[in-house]
């Protein structure tokens, strides 16, 4: 018989089986504690609500709305729930630590000044700010997410007869103003019905300045709000605004006529600070057109003088004041309390510095610590400070407003302001207490993490707020698992909770040194629900995962 010879090939498939997680601890003890004979009641369940999850307001048709949700479960008994029942309550959309579903409870008729705003910069821009597309979808997308001040930089197009929007100074394509203004028009409302701020940077003459002037007068019609003095001595509150667009602008330097010296609010051609003249922005504002003027609702400009000067507060009229991230780091270190006083009755806004090319972003809560209303984020990107804006705008039922600290507000006997520079009392000691995790198997492709091994994770958790509060713990690493369980305690020590915000992030253990991404939240310290709760992971966009 001739010799054979064979090739094999043998081929492996790696199941990565993934366990089913059982009730922790905790779980179990506050299972067995208001259960009676293994069951629990709707009653039992109400008691729970109330004495363990600090519910206070919870009623038996809380209870059984929770019991409704659970009856197309396999595991749901009609006497009550069993353990697993309830497990399954806890992880759910019933439970969450912050629920999304919480309603507007701010005091929303205070003046516009005492509220921080949801604020983005360069609303258009798809990417970076030197050669990404200008597109309306990063509009829509940002008032989807409940921002509510979208900004629109105006430009002659090349023949000199239209506007357009687009980033000056770069290689950024332009998008039409008309497809801007109607995608603002057919979005401004769905996520949120409080007010929505244009704010205009303005490189337009007269005539184009008129074509505005009649472009936004007829795509908004009577949602426009004018008002009814040009001299404000107080902004009007969110609640009269409700399903208004504002316009918040000043008129371009570069036809304010000769001998008009003033300090230009514009981004895209930076300025020097010491370049001032004679300016006050009432008297820019008698040389542009009558019509596109009357669309100012809030005023924008600086006083001449320098920064002194520009935080100057008239009791007569209020408006609006924009920085740069850097102008602001170097005010408060002489200017501090002058910016508190300022931002009690009228506007800042913070915007990126102009070296953040690639649309990152910057610490917050400097210009929240001082009262600054609009900080100004790119929000096309991702990442940690626009995680963090993400968090701070959930609350107040992520209508786009939070109302700001009273302590912000507030003044002295002797008329003096809150110092952000002195020292602070710890108020609150938050104690966190991280279980476990579930669900990526579910969003996840089983080799996503580790080709040949279930993933490695671990949390790290945090507060991010003012720096005395700025503090990171970490987990173990739990290795080969898609259901990890850490059940780690962390406490946490707090100075101003109402500018603190919990972040989570989920990463998965790599030798290489650079861990993978595994979710990621940030949740309003002040709006956090207590007891044994659940918190849905997001995406780098800030996307909540499906599972």
């Amino acid at each position: 018989m001739p010799k054979q010879n064979f090739k094999v090939c043998l081929c492996w498939r790696r199941i990565f089986k993934t366990r089913v997680v059982e009730p922790p601890p905790d779980v179990k003890n506050a299972f067995n504690h208001f259960s009676r004979s293994g069951t629990m009641t709707v009653d039992d369940l109400l008691t729970f609500l109330i004495e363990h999850q600090g519910e206070n307001n919870a009623t038996k048709e809380d209870a059984q709305a929770i019991f409704d949700s659970l009856k197309h479960l396999n595991i749901f008994h009609r006497r009550g729930l069993h353990l697993e029942a309830f497990f399954r309550y806890l992880l759910g959309d019933h439970n969450l630590a912050h629920p999304p579903s919480s309603k507007v409870h701010h005091d929303m008729t205070a003046p516009l000044a005492h509220y921080f705003l949801f604020t983005g910069h360069n609303s258009y821009l798809t990417g970076n700010q030197v050669i990404s597309a200008s597109s309306v979808e990063p509009i829509k997308d940002a008032l989807l997410r409940g921002v509510r001040v979208i900004e629109l930089d105006l430009w002659p197009n090349s023949k000199g007869d239209d506007v357009e929007i687009r980033h000056g100074g770069t290689l950024t394509s332009p998008v039409d103003l008309q497809k801007c203004l109607q995608a603002i028009k057919e979005n401004a409302f769905h996520a949120s019905e409080y007010p929505v701020v244009i704010t205009f940077e303005d490189h337009l003459n007269p005539n184009l300045q008129k074509k505005v002037a009649k472009m936004v007068t007829e795509t908004f019609g009577e949602m426009l709000y004018r008002s009814e003095t040009e001299n404000m001595q107080q902004f009007p509150s969110p609640e009269s605004l409700k399903k208004r667009i504002l316009i918040s602008t000043k008129p371009p330097k570069e036809y304010l006529g000769e001998n008009r010296g003033d300090v230009s609010e514009t981004e895209s051609g930076r300025r020097n600070p010491s370049d001032v003249g004679e300016h006050f922005p009432d008297e820019d504002e008698e040389y542009t057109v009558v019509q596109y003027r009357q669309l100012i609702a809030i005023h924008a400009g600086k006083l001449k003088g320098g920064l002194e000067n520009w935080l100057s507060d008239d009791p007569m009229k209020v408006r609006r004041l924009s920085l740069s991230e850097q102008e602001l780091e170097n005010a408060i270190r002489t200017y501090a309390t002058k910016i508190v006083r300022f931002t009690q009755r009228n506007l800042l806004r913070v915007y990126p510095k102009g070296t953040r090319l690639d649309s990152s972003n910057y610490n917050p809560f400097v210009g929240w610590m001082h009262g600054a209303q609009m900080v100004a984020f790119n929000m096309q990107g991702y990442g940690k400070y626009l995680w963090i804006m993400q968090g701070m705008f959930k609350a107040n039922g992520g209508c786009g407003y939070v109302k700001k600290p009273d302590f912000l507000l507030q003044r002295g006997e002797n008329d003096e302001v809150f110092n952000p520079s002195a020292p602070l009392e710890v108020k609150t000691v938050m104690r966190v207490k991280v279980i476990l995790g579930e669900g990526w198997h579910q969003d996840f492709h089983h080799t996503a993490f580790d080709r040949y091994s279930p993933p490695d994770f671990y949390t790290k958790i945090g507060i991010a707020g003012v720096p005395e509060d700025k503090d990171v713990k970490q987990t173990a690493i739990i290795e080969d698992e898609w259901l990890p369980v850490w059940d780690q305690d962390f406490e946490f020590l707090i100075r101003v909770p109402e500018l603190a915000v919990l972040r989570i992030q989920v990463l998965e253990y790599d030798t290489t040194g650079r861990p993978d991404f595994g979710g990621q939240t940030s949740l309003p310290v002040s709006e956090l629900r207590t007891g044994i709760r659940t918190v849905p992971l997001c995406d780098k966009k800030g996307n909540k995962y499906k599972h």
